[in-house]
């Protein structure tokens, strides 16, 4: 049977829609609960493993290598909390499993977090942490660009396609914006530094689960405890509920001067829109330019 021309067409321009809208993975039609077929796997694992006769090692048996030290321990760290045994074991392509998003997660990457005496430490650890299931499909860490010792920082909510690809955040159309507006107050990536919440992008662009925010939510702490700038802008209200702990929306939020508070002291913060929104709402650039007018005198003391 023939095609015809015109529905090619229009499948092809779909295909083109989803791919610059992020979207690279097919989905089924029936929901599918990944977790409970974890736990059933793991569950069969134990029985098969239950069922087997130990195996007694003969005198001849060497002893076992030592483990080769994970990547937090070649940076320097002492002793690294390990991710807790809620984590399933492998999957048959060889990959982690996925891991049940509870409380004891959140306080390994809390305790692992903590153990970060540097930026290349903190790197590591995320590196070498296995508790969010957001690394199972990234392609890359997407840690941070700028200068580290710049007294102005952004924070974003999570990295996008472009993103994942180079392990660079906000580099695509929404980096560009960045950019641009940086360079309309006297600045660029060399006098500031950028970051996001969740270092790993979330299939399909689509947005981090609270769970998955939570893991990743003592990283970017420790992160601005080591940068510990001068000035500290919240990209969208994602980043600065999670942070701040607020409610509010970023049209009642941004352009406001508030404090975040740190083991040192406290750093002022503003926050303001998301590039990303403003590629779809051009008429609120007006607003997050008063918003990095306001940023300038900041830093220049006014």
């Amino acid at each position: 049977m023939q095609q015809n021309p015109s529905d090619l067409r229009q499948l092809e321009a779909l295909l083109d829609f989803y791919t610059e809208s992020g979207v690279d993975c097919f989905l089924g039609d029936d929901q599918v609960d990944w977790y409970e077929l974890t736990r059933q796997q793991a569950a069969r694992r134990r029985q098969n493993q239950a069922s087997q006769a130990p195996i007694q090692p003969t005198p001849q048996a060497a002893p076992p290598s030592a483990p080769t030290p994970g990547a937090a321990q070649a940076s320097g760290l002492s002793k690294v909390p390990s991710v807790p045994a809620n984590a399933t074991g492998n999957l048959a392509g060889g990959g982690l499993a996925a891991v049940v998003p509870d409380k004891e997660i959140v306080d390994a990457a809390r305790d692992l977090a903590a153990t970060a005496a540097s930026l290349e430490d903190l790197r590591a650890c995320l590196d070498s942490f296995d508790g969010c299931n957001l690394k199972l499909t990234a392609k890359k860490l997407v840690f941070a660009d700028g200068n580290p010792a710049a007294k102005l920082m952004f924070v974003g909510e999570a990295p996008g396609r472009d993103e994942d690809l180079q392990g660079k955040p906000f580099v695509g159309r929404s980096g560009q914006l960045l950019d641009s507006m940086l360079d309309a107050i006297g600045l660029d990536r060399s006098s500031a530094y950028i970051a996001n919440v969740v270092p790993w992008r979330p299939p399909g662009n689509r947005t981090p689960t609270p769970q998955e925010t939570e893991i990743c939510k003592p990283f970017i702490q420790r992160q601005i405890e080591l940068v510990n700038p001068d000035i500290l802008v919240f990209l969208g209200a994602a980043s600065a509920k999670t942070l701040l702990g607020v409610q509010e929306g970023i049209r009642k939020m941004r352009g406001r001067w508030m404090s975040y508070p740190t083991k040192g002291g406290e750093i002022s913060v503003i926050a303001t829109y998301h590039p990303a929104y403003l590629l779809r709402s051009p008429l609120e650039k007006r607003l997050a330019w008063r918003d990095f007018l306001s940023i300038k005198a900041r830093l220049s003391g006014e």
